[in-house]
């Protein structure tokens, strides 16, 4: 079963919920077909969801991802449940790990078995959504006892996942895969294990979704987006999940200098780490005709769902810039 290919806005829309009102509005009446948010502190991205559903009527809204440290699988039924009354077929929950940096260092929780505890999370709260008495004692969680009312309309349950164990567990026990931050000539592989996970558990690999979002900025100045991206990401990769999956994509020498540099409190080391041909491996960064054909590739090699995401520091005509070049009138897929 071939699935749409769907074009999404980012979110939050800015610090205020205001900003992602206008955003979600934006998106809606330009023929965009999702709005993502990601979760990374404030605004928080679920009670934002919540707080600008009824400005939509046609978006699907998703969260790629709520961190799965931060809340217990019944308090993320429960919200679930909500947020699936209000937008029924139109939500989409996201579960990942999320790093080191914001686990231990923001919330003071050990991130510890993230493979696992995405996994069992996402069982359990699969089946807390289909209305079953909860009932597990596994590796990571347990619960006795939660029950709550099935949804007429389910909610799906997409996993984050980056290396080949986590792709194939996404694939395998939730309802989707979110992906980002990959070089390009990781793709295919990370597609592969998409359907090795898919097949383990007797689904049709075509039918699973894989999101993604996409680090895009539609310029004329490739040098100084280059350098807004390094700024951004280079602390990303300086990190044990990132890291380790940026050798795992291949590139096992950058890895080791960002290591080293972030180690050493080099900015200039970890920054220079990413050379021009990796920005332009993992970001997405030209002219209009440039980024399209980019996206282009990407869905033929198998993302379903695109995110728009424009580069930090982007000013408002470029963020204008970079999202008017994917309206169904600029791009077709």
């Amino acid at each position: 079963m071939a699935l749409k290919q769907r074009i999404a806005v980012t979110l939050p829309g800015g610090p205020k919920i205001q900003d992602t009102v206008e955003r979600v509005k934006w998106a809606e009446a330009n023929g965009y077909d999702d709005a993502w948010f990601g979760d990374g502190g404030a605004p928080d991205s679920l009670t934002s969801t919540a707080a600008i559903a009824h400005h939509t009527s046609r978006l699907r809204l998703g969260v790629a991802v709520t961190p799965v440290f931060t809340r217990t699988p019944a308090v993320l039924a429960a919200t679930a449940n909500v947020l699936g009354q209000i937008l029924p077929g139109r939500f989409v929950m996201g579960l990942g790990a999320s790093s080191q940096n914001m686990m231990d260092g923001w919330h003071g929780v050990p991130l510890q078995k993230p493979v696992t505890r995405v996994k069992e999370t996402a069982i359990m709260v699969k089946s807390m959504l289909a209305g079953e008495k909860s009932n597990f004692d596994l590796e990571t969680l347990r619960s006795h006892g939660y029950i709550q009312q099935k949804l007429d309309v389910p909610v799906p349950v997409y996993m984050a996942a980056l290396r080949s164990g986590m792709i194939e567990t996404a694939a395998e026990f939730s309802d989707g895969v979110i992906f980002n931050l990959w070089p390009k000539r990781a793709l295919p592989k990370m597609i592969e294990h998409v359907k090795i996970g898919a097949r383990r558990a007797g689904k049709d690999p075509d039918s699973v979704e894989v999101v993604n979002r996409h680090m895009v900025l539609v310029t004329d100045d490739k040098e100084s987006a280059r350098a807004r991206f390094r700024a951004a990401f280079a602390p990303y990769y300086a990190t044990p999940v990132y890291n380790n999956f940026l050798a795992w994509a291949g590139y096992e020498d950058a890895a080791a200098v960002i290591r080293e540099g972030w180690a050493q409190k080099d900015r200039n080391k970890t920054t220079g780490a990413l050379s021009d041909e990796m920005v332009d491996e993992i970001a997405i960064i030209g002219t209009e005709a440039e980024c399209r054909e980019r996206l282009k590739w990407c869905a033929d090699t198998g993302i379903h769902t695109h995110i728009i995401a424009p580069l930090g520091g982007a000013t408002s005509e470029e963020v204008a810039r970079t999202f008017a070049a994917f309206t169904p009138d600029n791009l077709k897929l």
